[in-house]
């Protein structure tokens, strides 16, 4: 007869236990979301933060040339050093981010041979390209290249890491003679 008495006290406890864990977890979610989607987050204002290309190269500025996409894992692992980098180097450089996604930005993409992200390109003063880095990359790297976009001899440097990802093919807008009816 015990057990029957402590069966429905347990049921009961269980179910309190839940009501409070859930509204807690719901709650911590909602204030601390920008902890556990940081990079997303950042990755999708970092269109919203560009300067306009157009606008980058011509303003006798260096340029930061980032082309990403919001679904990759890359460039949502980098986003936090990308934007540290902005952070700092704002007021002297054109930070100029192209997602690659965006059919807007396919002339750059053909034009600076794009086809693993994320790609930082980085310009002197002039729009001459001194470095490219392809995939993840050391913070540390890239911050070398920056510093040394002032001196006035700069040789073209590539810098690719294995880890990258391949731009996935866009055929939202694909045209063909069977898609006019």
């Amino acid at each position: 007869m015990k057990s029957e008495s402590r069966e429905p006290i347990f049921k009961t406890d269980s179910k309190t236990i839940l009501i409070f864990i859930v509204p807690i977890l719901i709650i911590s979610l909602l204030l601390f979301r920008n902890l556990f989607f940081k990079s997303t987050y950042l990755l999708k204002s970092f269109g919203e933060l560009s300067v306009d290309p157009e606008i980058a190269f011509t303003n006798n500025k260096p340029t930061f040339l980032e082309f990403y996409a919001e679904w990759c894992e890359v460039c949502k692992e980098m986003a936090p050093q990308v934007s540290a980098l902005k952070d700092e180097y704002e007021k002297n450089i054109n930070f100029v981010f192209l997602n690659v996604d965006n059919q807007k930005w396919g002339n750059y993409i053909q034009k600076f041979a794009v086809n693993g992200i994320p790609q930082i390109n980085l310009f002197d003063k002039n729009g001459n390209l001194i470095s490219t880095f392809i995939g993840k990359q050391d913070e540390i790297k890239i911050r070398e290249s920056i510093n040394n976009l002032e001196k006035e001899e700069k040789p073209y440097e590539e810098i690719m890491n294995a880890e990258f990802s391949t731009i996935q093919e866009n055929k939202n807008n694909e045209v063909s003679p069977r898609s006019h009816g």
